[in-house]
């Protein structure tokens, strides 16, 4: 199986002089997601926790509603890549051929295999009312991530979304060279779990696009918490699905988009631990 973390050696200029040493880089990959032997889609991402990632997605655009409707998967490394094969239900084979695209997909790409406007800018699932959570719980999770990214802490070249609760803290954590790709992970790893994410928040260490709203409002998460800034798109779908979009996340606070009602002040500091999957 390929490793997600190269070391390569690199010529460093610095101060007016060079020198060489080594560096850890992550891996990039082409992952082709294929159901009953035809290709769905080929994405670029970092070659760890693949099964997790062929569930999410699969979880995530609709493809599958549940583990069940995949009879099998399996990881098949290739000269040039990763097929992650799976075989479907026949029912939600026969569904899947009426939008089956063959599409090559950027790294990170969060829209393959639709083929219109409408399909791209489709409504987000509306999410459950969910519980409330503190400013201090938001802040405590979102800084708990930096040391939990082994790949990132190596590389400082690739993004994570992870799952807080209150009982446990952070209770899973992917990373990946495309932020979709690492929340597909993360939902893929929490369907796995049976984990229920109407009972904690997402954490991504990326901007929030529409498409990361509408992959948490699949997972059914009511709060999102981001480090950067969201496009206008992504408040606006957000704000439809209920969900409570936080970002610009910092140690000193962050900025509440969407439905700030379940942001109070009053709750107790929970789930300080981190116990990651």
């Amino acid at each position: 199986m390929h490793d997600p973390v190269r070391t390569v050696q690199r010529k460093v200029w610095r101060d007016g002089s060079a020198s060489e040493s080594a560096r850890a880089i992550p891996e990039e990959t082409a992952l082709a997601l294929t159901y009953n032997g035809g290709t769905y889609a080929v994405m670029m991402g970092t070659p760890q926790d693949l099964e997790d990632f062929a569930i999410g997605f699969s979880l995530n655009e609709g493809i599958i509603q549940s583990l069940d409707d995949i009879d099998s998967l399996d990881v098949v490394p290739l000269d040039d890549g990763i097929e992650l094969r799976m075989w479907l239900a026949q029912s939600r084979a026969d569904r899947l051929s009426e939008r089956r695209r063959h599409i090559a997909g950027p790294t990170g790409c969060g829209i393959c295999g639709i083929d219109s406007i409408a399909e791209a800018v489709r409504p987000a699932a509306i999410v459950a009312p969910g519980g409330s959570f503190s400013p201090q719980q938001i802040t405590a999770a979102i800084q708990s991530i930096p040391p939990l990214q082994a790949i990132n802490v190596a590389t400082r070249a690739v993004h994570a979304a992870a799952f807080w609760t209150r009982a446990a803290g952070i209770v899973a954590l992917r990373e990946d060279v495309g932020r979709h790709n690492a929340l597909d992970k993360l939902a893929g790893a929490l369907a796995q779990q049976k984990a229920a994410a109407g009972d904690g928040m997402v954490l991504l260490t990326s901007r929030v696009s529409v498409e990361m709203v509408q992959k948490t409002a699949a997972m059914g998460a009511p709060l999102m918490v981001a480090v950067s800034a969201p496009t206008a798109l992504a408040v606006r779908m957000a704000d439809a699905a209920g969900i409570t979009l936080a970002a610009i996340a910092r140690a000193d606070g962050f900025e509440v988009f969407t439905h700030p009602g379940r942001i109070t002040a009053e709750i107790a500091v929970q789930g300080a631990a981190a116990h990651v999957a």
